[in-house]
């Protein structure tokens, strides 16, 4: 079954010149309406979220569920995956980069699967597919 996420965002104002602000709202509720600005894009969050964090936030959680099914269907099922995901944004020039950090605990599987099992959700995840316009390094280890 096809499923359909959305958020909205309402800004007002201009950009560069401060006086404009946002709000980001999350249909589903889960989470409540967060303040965006471009200070908290382009400097300091100061309790504001940006695109960057959004998109950070969503790629982390995806490729965590790529890699738990990936391990899942090689026998070797995650205790626990340990996902951050860094997305730098530079003014002018956008997004430059994405880095996955993840620390797995998997029980039967040695350090080369593990990361050979990472790239792969790594490749894959619908949110990589969606990014693929963007590079993205990956660091991955068992703990």
């Amino acid at each position: 079954m096809a499923t359909k996420r959305s958020a909205s965002t309402v800004w007002e104002g201009g950009l560069l010149n401060g006086s404009g602000s946002g709000t980001v709202a999350f249909d589903s509720s889960a989470i409540g309406d967060q303040p965006v600005t471009w200070p908290s894009r382009a400097e300091s969050a100061n309790g504001r979220t940006s695109p960057e964090e959004l998109i950070a936030a969503a790629h982390s959680s995806c490729f965590s569920m790529a890699l738990s099914h990936g391990l899942g269907e090689a026998g070797t099922p995650p205790t626990r995956l340990v996902t951050s995901a860094e997305v730098m944004f530079q003014p002018g020039e956008g997004i430059t980069g994405i880095h996955l950090t993840v620390e797995g605990t998997v029980a039967g599987i040695d350090d080369g699967a593990f990361v050979l099992a990472a790239e792969d959700a790594k490749e894959n995840c619908p949110v990589s597919k969606a990014l693929t316009g963007t590079k993205v390094t990956l660091s991955a280890r068992l703990v």
